[in-house]
């Protein structure tokens, strides 16, 4: 089935890497990631010109202390003292607009990089457990682009941006004397050789940590979403152990690589205070043999000490900027992954069949196939009840129909044309879906059923409810169709709740409605509620697929398809498939 990706799979070498399968053929185009910035790049020069001014900017303290020991103490001119102050003070303050115009100029960028990624980083973060399963727990996108937007609008960019001018302070040192350069280079280097040891020894804690962070974070939601679990079976304790064991793998990665970097940060700012005091030793010593003034001398450790000062403040972050670049990394794999829709057609809503052809498919995030083989053409108005036993693959065969779930081979197609050919928007026009576990969000009871669409109009909605026999029910609530429903529905029973879904999948008499288990958590009003959506739905040429245990389930549906260990074993008329399958009790033996 041709899709814009296949499928995505994780392997764990030294941190998550993705690897996506294509199956198109096309050429990919530029990183999504790659795009969000390429319209900033214009801003990063303005920047690196403000560091520029910064730097030049930066000068005024040596030249300021080289003036006053050279000149006004040689002189014991006030007036001289008073105007290189003024000037001095002028520098300054343009000094700090500049510094702050920066901080604001890379806050905005940073900004800038959230708003046009945020939305689909969004959309893959919702994608990624439909396509790795379990695994996707290991991946935050969202979390990746706020770790990249907090570290571009802190203060570890403008570190970086100020740390290529290292050689224009050391070659100003140079020009004052020779030996102060080769002493101040000389410490530069030690300076750098630390720099390097700390990427190489901090890279890995800090993956570590950022692995086992996003750990804690999915036990959370683990346990808020089934917190009634949670209490009424007691595993309040046993949880809190296994939140523990995680909590200490944690603290313990996150103490590494603070330490390290931590011994790095102090080895530097160690070998900059002994290096600025070599300097004045240094100086002092070329001043005695009147080589240099002690104005020069002065300069040059303050000179030395402020080409050293980005090394030691980029260090400080370093944390920050190894965390960025990993997630940075992370994104642009997860986002290469993002379906690409600027070259699809605006292709009409199918309303005339569904067609199956040898269709395999398998469970979130496997490769192997866990269905196989299966094919089968439905008319508009068709109705047709899955059967088979548990684990035989009925809601993996569902998920691939509504394309939550990518068809491994084989074509879904839809009035002939792919499915992979509307885009998840447009699938949600012509789709319905009931998924056997019940999904709802923290929202209203109209969003709810109305898909959260913005546009939605309250007639479809008070049609789709009536459809499902739930609206009586909704407006007897205090608030009606306004009611929150809270998180995951917990604030209304399992009947309410599926039913609440069924006028979900209702809502704007989608072309095809995919039920799973639709009756699960329904009493008699509710089924019988349920038979007449699906007969009325029929009448209205949709295509209706259950997905059930209990035959009142499919007592609308005129075919039944049968699932055995993922293999498609019957399909045709209800009665003649129901024949086949279902055996007859033999009669008991008299006497016993």
């Amino acid at each position: 089935m041709l899709q814009t990706y296949r499928g995505l799979h994780l392997k764990t070498d030294q941190g998550v890497r993705h690897h996506v399968c294509q199956a198109t053929g096309r050429r990919p185009g530029p990183n999504p990631v790659s795009r969000a910035f390429a319209p900033i790049r214009v801003a990063f020069v303005g920047v690196g010109l403000v560091s520029l001014l910064i730097n030049i900017l930066m000068l005024t303290g040596p030249l300021f202390m080289l003036q006053v020991y050279d000149r006004v103490l040689a002189s014991g001119s006030v007036p001289t003292l008073v105007v290189i102050g003024i000037l001095a003070l002028v520098l300054y303050l343009f000094y700090g607009f500049l510094e702050g115009l920066r901080g604001r100029i890379l806050a905005r960028i940073a900004q800038r990089v959230d708003v046009r990624l945020t939305g689909l980083v969004y959309r893959m973060s919702n994608m990624l457990p439909v396509r790795l399963g379990h695994r996707a727990a290991q991946l935050r996108p969202v979390a990746d682009l706020d770790t990249i937007r907090q570290f571009m609008s802190g203060p570890g960019p403008g570190a970086i941006f100020d740390i290529p001018w290292l050689p224009v302070y050391l070659t100003i040192v140079f020009l004052f004397h020779p030996l102060l350069g080769l002493v101040a280079l000389g410490g530069g280097l030690l300076i750098v050789v630390c720099v390097v040891l700390n990427e190489a020894m901090s890279r890995g804690p800090v993956a570590d940590t950022g692995r086992e962070a996003a750990g804690r974070a999915a036990d959370v939601e683990i346990g808020q979403r089934n917190a009634e679990v949670v209490s009424a079976m007691g595993m309040d304790d046993a949880l809190a152990d296994r939140w523990q064991d995680r909590n200490d793998a944690y603290l313990l990665s996150q103490r590494k690589a603070a330490d390290r970097t931590g011994f790095f940060g102090t080895l530097i700012k160690t070998v900059r205070f002994i290096l600025q005091s070599a300097i004045l030793g240094t100086g002092a010593w070329l001043a005695i043999k009147q080589e240099i003034t002690p104005g020069v001398m002065i300069a040059a450790s303050i000179m030395t000490s402020r080409a050293l000062s980005p090394i030691e403040q980029a260090v400080a972050h370093w944390r920050g900027f190894v965390a960025c670049r990993q997630a940075l990394a992370r994104l642009r794999e997860v986002l290469a992954a993002a379906p690409s829709t600027a070259d699809m057609l605006d292709l009409p809503l199918p309303c005339r069949m569904l067609e199956l052809e040898q269709v395999a498919c398998g469970p979130f995030g496997e490769p192997v196939p866990f269905v196989v083989n299966v094919s089968f053409k439905l008319q508009a108005g068709d109705g047709l009840g899955v059967i088979g036993p548990s684990g035989s693959g009925k809601s993996t065969l569902a998920r691939a129909l509504v394309g939550a779930a990518p068809a491994l081979q084989g074509n879904i197609r839809y009035d002939g044309a792919d499915l992979g050919q509307w885009t998840s928007g447009k699938r949600g026009e012509f789709i319905g879906y009931l998924p056997q576990d019940l999904q709802l969000f923290d929202g209203t009871i109209a969003e709810n059923i109305s898909r959260f669409r913005q546009d939605a109009a309250s007639g479809a909605i008070i049609e789709a409810a009536t459809l499902a026999d739930v609206h009586d029910m909704i407006v007897a609530l205090p608030e009606g169709y306004n009611t929150v429903i809270g998180r995951s529905g917990r604030n209304l029973s399992a009947g309410q709740r599926q039913r609440i879904a069924l006028a979900r999948a209702l809502y704007g008499n989608p072309f095809l409605i995919v039920l799973d288990e639709p009756n699960s958590n329904l009493d008699a009003e509710g089924e019988a509620a349920l038979v007449n959506a699906i007969k009325t739905m029929r009448e209205r040429k949709s295509i209706v697929i259950v997905i059930a245990h209990r035959p009142s389930a499919i007592a609308t549906v005129d075919k039944i398809l049968c699932l055995q260990d993922g293999r498609m074993t019957a399909f045709g008329p209800k009665e003649e498939v129901l024949k086949k399958v279902v055996q007859p009790v033999p009669a008991a033996r008299s006497g016993r």
